[in-house]
Order: structure tokens, then sequence, then C-alpha cells
């Protein structure tokens, strides 16, 4: 469901030849010509909206004029609350509208924003951090598809109920976590899985037609990943389920059992 948190950017056009970054949430702050706007700053958090102006400019939207960039957000820092997706695509709803005449969709933009993610800042993740910033709609949840990209706002009706998402102020950030090696694991059991027949992806897979040839993976590290996404797989299709018909106490043990798994 769409959480009352955000990134929120102020913009001004200065008629100079450079872009001026800056944050209420960092202390690092930027000033880049308009020539080097495809180049990395070492590990700041700059490259996160550079790398979507990175991806505008291989589409041929550039950006042709002096800008001041402002970013603050009350999502907190490293939550796992997707908050550098939101720094990502309020980049990109900024340069869509001022220099690209909005000429991509919502899906669209959460393409490039994941490719700037993957390409530039160098983390190889998914689309749903990008997709659920963009696409997210209050008192709904979002079931996608990430494969095909297909996806449908289903109705979240806690009635007096709430869903509680705590700080502990236990930091994550993809681009020092665990996340490309888990991606490069899930990635190995597709490849080993296809000695037994042709799989795409994990996501392709029943539990039962998993656990058939879950043999073929050779490493029980690598087969215990992949157990994980095929099973996680059927618990989004039960919790929808569990969603429409109004079943919180079901999506709820959903959510643990999801928690259990990892």
């Amino acid at each position: 469901c769409a959480l009352s948190y955000g990134t929120y950017l102020a913009a001004r056009i200065t008629g100079t030849q450079s872009v001026k970054f800056a944050s209420v949430n960092f202390d690092f702050t930027a000033e880049i010509p308009l020539g080097k706007l495809t180049k990395k700053v070492g590990n700041e958090w700059v490259n996160y909206p550079l790398g979507v102006v990175d991806e505008f400019s291989k589409i041929g939207v550039k950006i042709t004029g002096g800008i001041d960039l402002l970013f603050s957000g009350n999502i907190p820092d490293g939550s796992g609350l997707s908050s550098s997706a939101s720094i990502e695509t309020v980049t990109g709803f900024f340069i869509n509208k001022v220099f690209g005449n909005s000429q991509l969709n919502l899906v669209d933009l959460a393409k490039l924003c994941q490719r700037a993610e993957n390409n530039f800042v160098g983390v190889n993740c998914g689309i749903m951090d990008q997709f659920a910033v963009s696409i997210g709609k209050v008192n709904h949840a979002i079931f996608l598809n990430c494969d095909t990209l297909d996806y449908e706002l289903v109705p979240l009706k806690l009635e007096g109920l709430k869903i509680i998402i705590s700080n502990t102020d236990k930091k994550r950030q993809l681009a020092e976590s665990k996340y490309n090696e888990r991606r490069s694991e899930c990635e190995q059991s597709v490849e080993d899985l296809n000695k037994a027949r042709p799989v795409k992806n994990l996501g392709e897979l029943s539990l039962a037609e998993f656990e058939e040839i879950s043999n073929f993976i050779s490493s029980d590290i690598v087969r215990k990943r992949a157990r994980h996404v095929v099973s996680e797989d059927q618990r989004c299709v039960d919790a929808v389920d569990a969603l429409k018909a109004e079943n919180m106490v079901r999506f709820g043990e959903l959510m643990n059992s999801s928690h259990d798994s990892l």
C-alpha cells in the first residue's frame, strides 16, 4: 500500500552551465557541468539522480540548461523502504516533465529508473521498488508480475487494523548488501534447473514443479534460495486472494510465513 512518506524535489532554472545537487538529508553537495552529468561521483548519493540523467540522455532527452536541485525526504535512509528508488523516480518525474515533454508513462519511467540503478549505480536490482514508487496508490496493494510487468491494484481494506513498519536504524543499502550475491545465486539455480527442463525464471515454476527437479541444483544454499523465491511467489498469489476476500487473518499468516521462509 502507498506509504505516507516520500521524497520531494525542489528545482529552479538558473541559466548557468551546471547542475547543483543538494539534499536536506545528506551533507554532500555537488555542482556538475552539463557536459559531465553522465559521470559517477565516487559512491555518493548523487549517483542515483545522475543515473537517471544518464538514462534519459540515452533516449535523447538531455538537460539543456543550468538547474539547482534540492532533495528532501522523510523515508528513513537505508531502511528498506525504497529511499534510493524514490530519489530516482522523483528525478525522473522532473526530467520527463520539464525536458522530455512527458513522453514516458509511469511504467516506462519505472523501467528507466531501474536501468539507472543497474547500469550507473551498479546494483542489479529488480523493478519492484521503482514500480511501487511510480504506480503505488493509497489503500491499495500492487500485484505485480515482474517478468511481464502486468499489474493489478488490489484494494487493501484494513478495517481498523494497521500494518506497522518499524525503523530499527539497522541500515540496509542494496549497493552494500548481499543483494547482487542473492541475485547471482538465483540465476545459478535457473541455469542448473535448465538441465532438467527449459526454465526462463523461477517464477515459471509451481512449488510442486520445483520440488520435482530441485535435485538438479548442486548447491544446498542455492537450492534454499530458489525454494524461497518459488514459495514466495505462491504466497503472493494467495495474499491477493486473501485481500480480495477481506481475510486479514490469512494475509497476516502469509506475511509470517514469508518471514519464516527467509
